[in-house]
């Protein structure tokens, strides 16, 4: 069947490549008449496993950002080529796309060939390549299409067949591994809570598992704890026996910027029993100890509840509940006088849109969330999210926002109680800038406001905070990266913007404390902390952050100085003009480029007319291992990074 083409503009290239995840190929083929590229097909796993997203066959995006149709002789061949391979299960385990999901476009008279692949849901992942997942799982990062490892694909595996993860009956596991203490506690509560209760006066072992803290594993015959039961009331180094990577870390932070000082601190040190229950109990009171509660009487009583202590309450109660206990993250929970934040390892089951419109739910541990709403806390399933957004919003604050990193897999909330318009951010803004601040409209203001208060704005988050019609935030988005009042990082819809006196920080606020500069824990340290869990021994990649900082105009093309263009043009020549060169010159000009200064991966590409995949993997990852290049951030993939000049390039090394 024909399709009549779309027409578009390259305007409407670079709205779609802001809003989404976006690829490019130029699907030429060996004859030039176009054909779908191997590599498509990692592309459609990688988007699949991540977050959905367009590839576009018949264009060439080079350098990044800058497309170029190239059009494509064969469009109703290469369609039929595609669905063919589509339900074809040696080329790509299931086919996600519907008719309308392949579209032919037209941009400057040629033809080209949209796709929009979905995000997968929990039950279609792991999307790979072959027959075989092993190999053949593929996730989309900042620059491109990774490879899975094993354990991220045999993750992807247990959320597939687990509807509830902390279902399973632990074998080796009884009551003496439960701390008895924070059952009472939580039998007490739920005597308060649903007084009368035919469960109230139960045995112990009766009353777990009507609550399903331990059950039955009917098809191989044996009882005893669930691993709900155990995360919820056992002792910490038990808990670590069933999950090695377990960790629940609670700070309260003495200023409202980012910092590595903690004033109040809870972590599993021995002092107490380090389970869900007790971890929940304790961090609630300190979250909301010097909240303001208005005065208010309901039959006679005071109450000592406000919509912010809901709020709170739920994004606990989220956050425990969510979690994903197998991931190598800790459950991370900050208290700052400004925000709130908190972090759960493992994405959501459910898209971060739909979480936030509510009437979705796909809780990843089920029995806990039952514990929890048994004794008051957690909403209906679909509902809690909306209810945070609802309260937060009727104090007049910033709107919380809820995100999702992949790598390493985790959740984040974020709940400010700034305004809208903060009047020292506007104040900042105004004697940093003048007029060139004061003259701008009023989005292009919102957009400065947010990256000041926030760290970094994007183009979702504005489409929360505003009413502007996205195609406009991206040309106004644009007009202040020329006018260098913001500096673009990353591409797609991992695009950010942030102030050029600011370096990317909107995440720091989970950024793990360092314990020399903070008050020593208990003096009496167990045997299953004299050895750091991961979160406390290494920042993680995406969180950690280095000391130096970096001037961000080197890390966008555009807003270098003249002269520095000029003089960084100049020593890339014999190789921007050179199509290929030996690797030795390569090398030398990088370390000549990088010496007394950072320079971002698309400036180094830029120069050297190179694309920025390729030198990355060939040659700058290469001259970091051997000492030649220094990063300022420890993760090379990290958005932000950067490269300086390390030890002297040996012209005749190979």
């Amino acid at each position: 069947m024909s399709l009549t083409p779309q027409k578009w503009s390259t305007a409407d290239l670079t709205n779609l490549a802001e809003a989404s995840d976006l690829e490019c190929k130029s699907a030429q083929g060996r004859d030039g008449q176009g054909q779908v590229p191997d590599d498509f097909w990692k592309t459609y796993s990688a988007l699949a496993n991540t977050d959905g997203g367009y590839i576009l066959l018949g264009i060439q995006e080079k350098p990044r950002g800058t497309f170029t149709p190239l059009g494509l002789n064969n469009l109703e061949q290469i369609r039929k080529a595609l669905w063919d391979n589509l339900h074809n299960k040696k080329q790509i385990s299931i086919n996600l796309l519907r008719e309308e999901d392949v579209q032919p476009i037209e941009i400057d008279g040629k033809v080209i060939l949209q796709v929009f692949v979905p995000r997968a849901t929990r039950v279609q992942k792991p999307v790979h390549t072959g027959s075989n997942p092993f190999g053949g799982t593929w996730l989309r990062r900042y620059e491109g299409d990774y490879a899975a490892d094993e354990e991220t694909v045999r993750r992807f595996m247990a959320e597939r067949v687990e509807d509830s993860r902390d279902e399973r009956v632990l074998k080796g596991y009884d009551f003496s591994d439960l701390d008895m203490e924070t059952i009472a506690a939580y039998r007490n509560r739920f005597a308060a809570v649903k007084p009368g209760h035919v469960w109230t006066d139960l045995p112990i072992p009766d009353f777990l598992e009507r609550i399903g803290a331990s059950g039955k594993n009917r098809e191989e015959g044996y009882g005893g704890i669930r691993l709900a039961g155990l995360l919820m009331f056992g002792r910490a180094e038990v808990i670590r026996d069933a999950l090695p990577h377990y960790m629940v870390d609670y700070q309260e932070r003495p200023e409202a910027k980012t910092e590595k000082r903690w004033v109040d601190r809870l972590v599993p040190d021995g002092t107490w029993s380090g389970n869900l229950y007790d971890f929940f109990r304790r961090v609630y009171q300190k979250l909301t100890a010097d909240l303001k509660v208005p005065f208010q009487l309901q039959d006679g009583q005071r109450v000592e509840d406000t919509p912010v202590h809901e709020a709170l309450r739920e994004a606990l109660a989220n956050t425990l509940i969510h979690a994903d206990y197998s991931e190598r993250m800790s459950v991370l929970v900050v208290k700052r006088p400004d925000m709130f934040g908190f972090r759960n390892p493992g994405r959501m089951r459910t898209p971060v849109e739909l979480a936030i419109q509510g009437g979705h739910s796909d809780c990843r541990n089920r029995r806990l969330q039952t514990m929890f709403q048994l004794v008051g806390y957690g909403d209906h399933a679909g509902s809690g999210v909306p209810k945070i957004y609802k309260n937060w919003d009727g104090q007049h604050w910033r709107r919380p926002v809820l995100y999702e990193m992949a790598e390493p897999a985790q959740t984040l909330m974020e709940l400010r109680m700034n305004s809208l318009v903060p009047e020292q951010a506007v104040a900042e803004l105004e004697e940093r800038l003048g007029h060139r601040f004061t003259e701008l409209p009023e989005t292009a203001r919102l957009a400065l406001i947010t990256a000041q208060v926030e760290g970094l704005v994007s183009h979702d988050r504005l489409k929360e905070i505003s009413s502007d019609h996205p195609a406009d935030l991206t040309k106004m988005l644009g007009g202040l990266v020329r006018d260098n009042l913001l500096i673009s990082d990353g591409a797609g819809r991992g695009m950010v913007y942030y102030l050029p006196w600011q370096r990317r920080s909107a995440t720091n606020v989970f950024e793990p404390v360092e314990a020399v500069a903070a008050p020593p824990l208990a003096t009496s340290i167990p045997p299953e902390l004299s050895t750091k869990p991961p979160e406390l021994s290494t920042k993680p990649p995406e969180l950690g952050t280095s000391e130096v900082v970096i001037d961000p105009s080197y890390l966008d093309w555009d807003a270098i100085p003249e002269q520095l263009k000029q003089e960084l043009t100049e020593l890339g020549l014999r190789v921007s003009e050179a199509g290929r060169v030996p690797p030795a010159l390569l090398r030398q000009t990088l370390h000549q480029l990088c010496s007394g200064r950072y320079l971002g991966l698309r400036v180094l590409a830029q120069i050297l007319q190179r694309d920025p995949d390729d030198l990355r993997k060939r040659t700058l990852s290469q001259m970091v291992k051997d000492g030649q290049l220094r990063t300022a951030y420890p993760t090379m993939k990290d958005p932000r990074q950067a490269y300086t000049a390390g030890t002297p390039v040996n012209i005749d090394k190979k």
